[in-house]
């Protein structure tokens, strides 16, 4: 039986849907305080049709448009959880470009002093005060989906040898 428009969602339900891992709706639970379900006895969580929006929208800011976790954020304490459904329903109108200057990828691209892809032994020089970029350059993008990609791998091979 299909639900209406305005009935809540399980996580479950809200995973499928969007296509996330149920681990990341409750991670992103954490870092993104806009997102509220509510929570039945168990723990077993209810997401509302306005919770489901903002997940999508952020899920088109962070998988779509390249933008990272504290742009996201910046973005919801500027703008707001409902100006941020609506921009992401018009693809994207409305919201700060790289023109628009501090969240310009460019200005961020690795310097020569980040370590290398697959350089395991460099350690990455940051400070945690330092600027934080709200979009990720497309060589960085490949880099982090390609750090995901061996995440994965490493944790399928973990869930393996775990269970011989």
């Amino acid at each position: 039986m299909d639900k209406t428009q305005d009935a809540f969602r399980t996580i479950g339900e809200v995973a499928e849907e969007l296509d996330l891992p149920q681990h990341v709706l409750r991670f992103w639970e954490t870092k993104f305080n806009q997102i509220r379900p509510v929570k039945r006895a168990g723990g077993r969580r209810y997401y509302r049709p306005d919770d489901v929006r903002l997940v999508a929208a952020i899920r088109i800011l962070l998988y779509s448009e390249g933008y990272t976790i504290r742009g996201v954020q910046r973005l919801l304490k500027e703008q707001g959880a409902k100006a941020l459904i609506a921009a992401s329903r018009a693809g994207g109108h409305g919201l700060p470009s790289p023109a628009d200057g501090a969240d310009s990828a460019s200005e961020f691209e690795p310097s020569p002093a980040d370590p290398a892809p697959g350089d395991s032994s460099a350690e990455f020089a940051g400070d945690a005060d330092s600027a934080v970029p709200t979009r990720l350059s497309l060589q960085d993008r490949h880099r982090m989906e390609a750090i995901l990609a061996e995440l994965a791998e490493g944790a399928r091979l973990l869930e393996e040898a775990l269970r011989n």
